[in-house]
């Protein structure tokens, strides 16, 4: 089966948490998991499919198959390195960044749940060329 990108039932279900999070729970039940950790849990599952595409479009990716371990894994270093050791030590970010080592353990599981998902949904075997 093809992955979806941008139609993929679990960027789908990330983009209705996003929105029911921000417009809901923050503002009418704030606790501190829908504060500080529920965005950085669908981090993966939201921004690696419109990463995917993007990459797909100017033919940096070749197919449509669901992501594979090293494309999970790296933007997971990649972002995990950036967000909270990078960034908040810059003085241009150090004001709106702050260095969360849970943040980082967010990123994996939503990483991890969202590579379990793909796996499953889409099945294990895939050519990495469009079908």
């Amino acid at each position: 089966m093809r992955f979806r990108f941008l139609k993929d039932p679990l960027f789908l279900a990330c983009l209705v948490v996003y929105f029911v999070n921000r417009w809901v729970m923050k503002p009418h039940f704030p606790n501190p998991f829908s504060s500080n950790y529920l965005n950085d849990l669908i981090c993966i599952p939201f921004w690696l499919p419109i990463m995917l595409l993007m990459m797909t479009k100017l033919r940096l990716r070749s197919g449509t198959a669901p992501p594979d371990a090293c494309e999970i894994l790296v933007p997971l270093i990649l972002w995990s390195w950036l967000f909270e050791s990078f960034l908040p030590r810059t003085n241009l970010f150090k004001e709106f960044e702050v260095s969360d080592h849970v943040d980082v353990l967010c990123y994996a599981t939503g990483a991890l749940f969202a590579g379990l998902f793909w796996k499953m949904w889409y099945g294990s075997a895939h050519p990495r060329t469009a079908e």
